[in-house]
């Protein structure tokens, strides 16, 4: 496989890139995962994170972290992010409809869309609740099938934050719904801190606000 690894860049400056893997690779073993904790550095972190052309990328944390805004400020390519899908539907849908009845039809039509975009063959960044384990695996699937690698981005907020973004874009979940992504966020991200990333990803990219407040850029190379 044609392995692949992320850059982040401060102006035209690259940082070291994922060490070489191990010749034990060639006999089947998987080079260890790559953690970067851009956290903490007082918005003093890259503004461009670089990737592989074939490579999956995935924005996960709490609903109101700022995946969506990150996504729509910094991705000029190719971009599925489920809150694009749902406003598209809004706009179709009479206003007096709850969301709820259409709810179903809004996925079908995000993962379509994933779909399509997967088969393309291009780099593509993907929104990620955080809950929705078998996105993950079909997109790790996809990464390899591709020739590609996955890669995860966690934002990581404080719970009071993502409830304000909430706040400010109008738009929330239930009570019971930010806690069982609360709960799932905690464990992912206590695990990537130690390490542990979901099957398949090959690094991880912890960002919190001030990091990804400082990022312009997403991109892949080629």
């Amino acid at each position: 496989m044609n392995r692949t690894t992320a850059y982040a860049t401060t102006s035209a400056l690259a940082l070291p890139a994922q060490p070489t893997v191990p010749t034990r690779e060639a006999c089947g073993a998987r080079p260890a995962p790559v953690v970067r904790d851009l956290r903490e550095r007082g918005g003093h972190s890259p503004h461009g994170l670089l990737f592989g052309p074939r490579d999956l990328v995935v924005i996960t944390g709490l609903p109101g972290s700022g995946k969506s805004t990150l996504m729509k400020r910094t991705v000029k390519g190719v971009r599925i992010d489920s809150q694009d899908t749902r406003d598209r539907w809004d706009a179709r849908m009479p206003g007096f409809l709850p969301y709820a009845l259409y709810r179903p039809v809004v996925r079908l039509a995000h993962y379509a869309g994933l779909r399509r975009a997967l088969r393309a063959g291009e780099g593509v960044v993907v929104h990620d609740c955080g809950t929705q384990a078998w996105v993950r695996g079909w997109l790790t699937r996809a990464a390899r099938r591709r020739g590609g690698t996955l890669h995860l981005l966690l934002l990581d907020v404080t719970p009071d934050t993502a409830l304000e973004g909430q706040r400010e874009r109008g738009r929330g979940v239930s009570r019971y719904a930010f806690l069982r992504h609360r709960r799932a966020a905690s464990r992912l991200l206590r695990a990537v801190e130690k390490g542990r990333l979901p099957a398949g990803c090959d690094s991880a990219i912890l960002l919190d606000r001030p990091a990804a407040n400082a990022l312009r850029r997403i991109a892949f190379t080629g």
